[in-house]
């Protein structure tokens, strides 16, 4: 099959690692990029090969592009991806899907008009890491899971980012930035969330930039940096979920499931690979598990490639439109629950995507 062009738009930090990578799968060819910036734009094409280095509009308008790859800060994923659907194109949009629930289900409801997809990272629990433990958990590893912890904290990106000021404002904080990660893991090992309740503050209303080139500038924080959220899943297992940039740095393992038979310890959500660790009834000692698919290392453009083949082919693809918004009705939900002090009842609900196949080839989805 003829490989699908894909057009993206958003040239900025991880838009070098999404280039370099979709050049792997056979699915997908990437024919176009632009950005605000358009010697931004121009850089990465001239750096990747890219053929066309091109304005939004020109992007938007070119008939060659099936599926746009949307790399545009947070605050701008919902304009861009409502300008591509009207385009009749399909969507990827980098996480969040969008910052309000209101635009969230915008973009579904379009995408459902014009008849074209909504897909949107994170794809990293469709590395071998994640999908090690979806096996293990559909095989019976540690029975029905009952319960599941999720932990992402640090001291913010301030000190390693180029342009950090954005995490710091409305439509970010360390929830809405790094939280897509673990809730996408979390949905995809368990299922869909059926209420929440969370607790968030701001430790500090001013961050300090220490990267170059802004080293020394001020950023006025405008979002809780220290959220909690206390999840009960449609399955009836409960769960917790802390993310921060206000501490120094955890002990504690990313996520673990913790099952009727055993315990399951996933490795860094954010990652495509790592060490999955399982301790069973009756053991004292946690064993390690050999990765059982691929996907292992950076392999960020997965989902992209699967939203394509999934076209092709005729089949629901993995890291789907409804399931982000799922993730950004219970992040949504998180914060609302912290400003009225109660539990909230999701509105949404999707399915857990299939697992990937094992023994696929690199750069192959089936």
């Amino acid at each position: 099959m003829a490989r699908t062009k894909i057009g993206i738009v958003g040239c900025g930090n991880i838009s070098g690692t999404y280039l370099e990578v979709s050049r792997i799968f056979e699915d997908i060819e990437v024919v176009s990029c632009s950005d605000i910036i358009a010697e931004r734009a121009k850089e990465k094409a001239i750096k990747f090969n890219v053929p066309k280095a091109d304005t939004v509009e020109r992007l938007l308008g070119d008939r060659e592009i099936e599926v746009v790859l949307n790399l545009t800060p947070p605050n701008a994923h919902a304009e861009i991806a409502m300008r591509a659907l009207n385009a009749g194109k399909s969507i990827y949009n980098e996480k969040p899907l969008a910052i309000t629930r209101e635009d969230g289900r915008r973009i579904l409801h379009l995408a459902e008009e014009k008849g074209v997809r909504v897909g949107c990272a994170p794809d990293t629990f469709l590395g071998g890491g994640m999908q090690t433990c979806r096996k293990l958990i559909d095989d019976g590893w540690i029975g029905k899971p009952i319960a599941a912890t999720a932990c992402m904290m640090g001291h913010g990106p301030e000190r390693w980012h180029p342009d950090p000021e954005f995490f710091y404002k409305i439509g970010a904080g360390p929830m809405m930035d790094m939280g897509p990660y673990y809730l996408t893991a979390l949905v995809s090992l368990i299922g869909p969330i059926r209420r929440v309740t969370g607790l968030s503050k701001i430790t500090f209303p001013e961050r300090t930039i220490l990267s170059q080139p802004k080293y020394g500038a001020k950023i006025k924080v405008e979002v809780p940096t220290h959220a909690i959220g206390l999840m009960e899943f449609a399955n009836g297992a409960i769960g917790t979920i802390t993310t921060s940039n206000d501490v120094w740095g955890p002990r504690m393992q990313r996520i673990e499931i913790y099952g009727t038979e055993g315990t399951l310890s996933a490795p860094d959500p954010n990652n495509f690979g790592g060490p999955v660790s399982v301790l069973r009834t009756g053991s004292d000692e946690w064993k390690e598990v050999p990765l059982t698919h691929g996907y292992a290392v950076q392999s960020r453009s997965v989902g992209v490639a699967d939203m394509a083949k999934a076209i092709k082919v005729g089949r629901p693809h993995r890291a789907n439109g409804k399931m982000a918004y799922h993730v950004l009705d219970v992040i949504n939900a998180f914060q609302e629950a912290a400003d009225k002090g109660m539990h909230v009842e999701l509105q949404s609900t999707c399915v857990r995507p299939d697992p990937l196949p094992m023994g696929l080839r690199n750069g192959v989805l089936d």
